[in-house]
């Protein structure tokens, strides 16, 4: 997969997620017709895309006002630090993951189907992505934990909610039969939410998807079971 250049941030869709799938969208240079977003917004978009593929150490303050199209100054006008940043980058990503969430609460499909079409999903996206940027969540979680209290902290709150979710569905599997209650939901769902992100880790490194095919395969034919 090419990796976009600075040039071309602002005029095509980059870098998805493992666990909320985002795109850019940018706004037309001198189109009086089109409103241009926030310089907030714009350096909030560039700096999760930024953050995103080149992490956090690796990305300097110069590299989020280059991608957003914005002088260096402007950015501490809007953020009192990339710190600060990263930590919103975070919420931004949560909330764009809410999207795939909607899978969750297919009432069409059984509970069991719909977790399964949810991780298929993640998975897809990973391939689809060259086995590049992997999660938000698990590249800041394995980079900050032990650097910024402020961005661990939105880390773990994503990752609850998260798992919350997913506990939902497998509550519902279990009440009908499609899962075993040996555990209980919340255990299951933070389980598979681990197994979910070393299987991501290990496909990055191997740039291939067997390490998501077989966390589909023992997880609904063992885990969820």
């Amino acid at each position: 997969m090419r990796i976009p250049t600075t040039s071309s941030w602002r005029s095509r869709a980059a870098w998805t997620n493992g666990c909320g799938w985002s795109k850019r969208i940018s706004t037309p240079k001198g189109d009086p017709t089109v409103p241009r977003s926030s310089v907030r917004e714009e350096l909030l978009s560039a700096g999760l895309e930024t953050l995103h593929r080149r992490g956090f150490n690796a990305t300097s303050v110069q590299d989020i006002t280059d991608a957003a199209g914005a002088p260096k100054g402007s950015f501490y006008n809007h953020f009192e630090s990339k710190e600060a940043l990263a930590a919103e980058a975070v919420r931004r990503y949560r909330e764009k993951g809410r999207v795939r969430l909607s899978i969750l609460q297919d009432a069409k499909l059984p509970p069991l189907r719909r977790l399964r079409k949810y991780f298929e999903s993640l998975n897809q996206a990973v391939i689809e992505a060259g086995f590049s940027a992997g999660c938000l969540l698990g590249n800041f979680g394995a980079e900050l934990s032990t650097q910024s209290s402020l961005v661990r902290g939105q880390v773990r709150e994503a990752f609850a909610g998260w798992c919350a979710a997913i506990a939902v569905v497998i509550a519902e599997a279990q009440k009908d039969g499609a899962i075993s209650a040996t555990f209980s939901p919340k255990a299951l769902a933070e389980f598979v939410v681990h197994a979910w992100e070393g299987a991501m880790v290990r496909a990055k490194v191997e740039k291939g998807r067997a390490p998501l095919d077989l966390f589909l395969k023992v997880t609904f034919s063992k885990i969820l079971a």
